[in-house]
């Protein structure tokens, strides 16, 4: 017994693994998040006790210890406490942000000058007085302007202090000395970008044949009017011009004379058909005497005629009720009352649908909206011809329809920046993207404007092969749309990589400052049309929200736009994500009030007409506007794409992602090198977990669940995780080399 006694504690005792550092805790996601949030909640705090909402022991103290180092910039230091806690959520969400440090070194010599001076112009009296108010420069300003003060001067150290602040400024605002060189002596002699729009060629009085003959560019013919360049203008290449020295990622073939624009002739004329004085008078007199038998006194104070519906605008009257005390007073009349009298009006009027909008947003009526017994048509060339689109400066306006009241409504894609259509099949979302792209057609040259046009239906943008402003041919194949859509991606990031080169902050800052020096590096707009979203989300779902949705969040600035329409606005195709990048929507005629809710997040679009009806929710409106959609004919495309044709005959545009495509055709899942990739993702995710599982690597490298579950098994096969211990339980992190 003895000797196994002594055996057994002869034995060494086993190694302990070795542990994490205590101070890795402080990588930790969690640990982040909590401070992030924390950092936010602190800013909040800190600005509701400056605005006195609220009081504490605590809250006070930490106000006046802000306010005694920094003073008036507690307000500025509060606002980049939260502002650092959002970067770093961020950061956690995997969206990427950048930085350069002269924005952040201007700030601060901004912020600091300024604090200085403010002690040295206010506080050279009572210097603790001004500390003691919370409102001066802080002690660090006092301590500043203290020390320049001492060994300048006052003169020399406010001049001093005034050319840091100058100098933070400028970094801030991210300005170079060629930046203000070139405001200051050469803003005169570049175009400005912000007006790409032309004088077009003036109209013949009588409209000439279907297809009218372009002009042809030759030394005798007198040149058109011609549209400005939105950066300086590309001289005419020799024949025998050298290569340029840095060409683009894809073709963009020199114009061998400056092309006009098509003319307004192309297109056909509308007509106008509404309803008659007698027809208004009577379904008026209707209006009242349907309300009046339910209890409710109303009276049609106007008439909005319209293309599609004539609204009514009636005021409630009064109803005398008795009171607590007996006697009988006026009593208004509710809008709701009205409202839910819709379906008794529609009865009354023989209409086929009606809509209240109760009230008018910004009159004091209430809009009955009865339909027209027939509908006109609302031609492109009639709102391209009005007043407010001629007002419009951007080279993205686009012609939408007219409203209740047949005025001309037109809007900026620019602004948008993107825009949602939904509707049922035959409402009218098809004619609507023809419509905007013919329009955007009509007003920038090939070199300004390029179209990306994806079409799973086969049978509606295919009418646009052969225009020159289309990037390869209309995309109709589901295995290559993802590959598009990937392309664009790229396309942004590598525009963004440009714009940090220069130091550019959008698509006309960048195209100002290289046009005049390089104008082969100018580039133009993108606006990618996609006719059904939902045949994409059925394909591959995962990948097409995300894709659609990080092009919607960051191409603004980089000038890509993206049109998208649905027949199915169903919470599975216009997710959430998509909805949130897509403030801007149009809602023609759909099945249900359900449907109405998920694309403008209220019920209306239900009792739309179709043909063209619809509802258009602006990015920066809380409520739709009733339109009657712009109509363009097959005919009117191709005369314009013909119109194209016959000025640039020699015109080649490639596709610039066919590189991406395999050679056999057909499209893999995932690749061996996307893959590959993914695992290196995974491994450097391990570093920091002791546990991991294919939900996690799902949620962190946003893939799909047989993907992530690969992902597992090879990293099982190196000897990076451990065996599965149970069903639906974690996988222990092993480690690696």
């Amino acid at each position: 017994m003895s000797t196994r006694r002594k055996s057994t504690s002869g034995q060494k005792p086993a190694p302990k693994p070795p542990g994490r550092p205590w101070w890795t805790w402080l990588a930790s996601p969690i640990t982040q998040q909590t401070l992030a949030v924390g950092l936010i909640l602190l800013s909040l705090l800190t600005f509701l006790t400056l605005l006195r909402v609220t009081s504490g022991r605590w809250t006070d103290a930490w106000l006046r210890a802000l306010q005694f180092v920094f003073g008036w910039g507690t307000v500025p230091v509060a606002f980049a406490i939260g502002w650092g806690g959002v970067l770093i959520l961020q950061h956690h969400l995997d969206r990427p942000i950048a930085w350069r440090w002269r924005p952040v070194v201007g700030l601060e010599l901004l912020f600091f000058g300024l604090l200085a001076l403010t002690h040295l112009l206010m506080g050279r009296r009572d210097p603790w007085a001004l500390l003691q108010s919370g409102w001066g420069g802080g002690v660090i300003g006092w301590a500043l302007s203290h020390i320049l003060t001492l060994y300048l001067g006052p003169l020399v150290a406010g001049v001093l202090l005034a050319i840091f602040t100058l100098l933070g400024l400028g970094l801030a605002l991210d300005w170079t000395l060629a930046d203000i060189r070139e405001r200051l002596g050469r803003r005169r002699t570049i175009p400005s970008p912000a007006r790409p729009r032309a004088a077009r060629p003036a109209q013949p009085a009588a409209r000439p044949s279907p297809r009218p003959a372009p002009p042809t560019p030759s030394a005798s013919a007198p040149a058109p009017a011609e549209r400005p360049s939105p950066a300086a203008p590309r001289p005419e290449p020799a024949p025998t011009a050298p290569p340029r020295p840095a060409p683009a990622p894809w073709p963009e073939p020199a114009f061998p004379a400056e092309p006009s624009l098509p003319p307004l002739d192309l297109l056909d004329e509308g007509e106008e058909i509404g309803l008659s004085d007698e027809e208004v008078r009577r379904k008026s007199r209707i209006i009242v005497e349907t309300l009046a038998q339910f209890g409710l006194p109303v009276q049609v104070v106007e008439v909005r005629r319209g293309p599609a519906v004539t609204q009514f605008g009636i005021a409630p009257g009064f109803i005398e009720r008795p009171g607590p005390d007996g006697q009988r007073r006026p009593h208004k009349v509710r809008v709701s009352q009205i409202a839910a009298l819709a379906n008794d009006l529609a009865l009354a009027l023989a209409a086929p649908s009606l809509r209240v909008e109760a009230p008018v947003p910004g009159r004091s009526i209430v809009g009955i909206e009865v339909p027209n017994d027939r509908v006109s048509r609302v031609s492109l060339r009639s709102v391209m011809e009005s007043d407010a689109f001629a007002a419009m400066e951007s080279p993205l306006t686009v012609a939408l329809g007219e409203d209740v009241a047949g005025t001309p409504i037109v809007a900026d894609l620019g602004t948008m920046p993107h825009l949602l259509i939904a509707g049922t099949t035959g409402s009218g979302k098809s004619v609507c993207i023809k419509a905007l792209a013919t329009c955007l057609a009509m007003i920038n040259r090939p070199d300004q404007l390029r179209f990306v046009m994806i079409d799973p239906k086969m049978v509606e943008l295919v009418h646009f092969n052969g225009l020159p402003h289309l990037l390869g041919h209309t995309e109709v194949e589901l295995e290559r749309i993802t590959r598009v859509l990937r392309w664009v991606a790229h396309e942004m990031d590598d525009r963004y990589r440009r714009f940090a080169a220069v130091g550019a902050r959008h698509i006309d800052d960048y195209n100002e400052k290289v046009g005049q020096s390089n104008p082969s590096l100018w580039i133009p707009r993108i606006v990618v049309l996609i006719d059904e979203l939902a045949d994409l989300m059925m394909l591959a779902p995962e990948e097409t929200e995300r894709t659609i949705c990080r092009i919607a969040q960051m191409a603004r600035a980089t000038g890509i736009h993206l049109v998208v329409a649905t027949q199915r606005p169903s919470v599975d195709v216009v997710t959430g994500l998509i909805k949130a990048n897509f403030p801007a929507r149009i809602s023609f005629a759909t099945a249900s009030q359900v449907d109405s809710r998920v694309i403008l997040d209220m019920p209306g679009a239900e009792t739309l007409l179709g043909k063209g009806d619809m509802l258009y929710l602006a990015a920066d409106a809380g409520h739709p506007v009733r339109l009657q959609g712009c109509y363009v004919s097959e005919a009117e495309i191709q005369r314009v794409v013909e119109f194209w044709r016959q000025q640039l005959p020699r015109w080649t545009s490639e596709a610039p992602w066919e590189s991406m495509m395999p050679a056999g055709g057909s499209l893999p899942v995932s690749t061996s090198q996307e893959e590959d990739d993914l695992l290196q993702q995974a491994i450097a995710l391990l570093r920091t977990r002791e546990t991991v599982s294919a939900s996690y690597l799902q949620r962190r490298l946003r893939i799909a669940y047989p993907t992530a579950a690969r992902l597992m098994e090879r990293l099982e096969e190196m000897g990076l995780v451990g065996p599965p211990e149970a069903a639906g339980r974690p996988r222990r992190v092993i480690g690696g080399e």
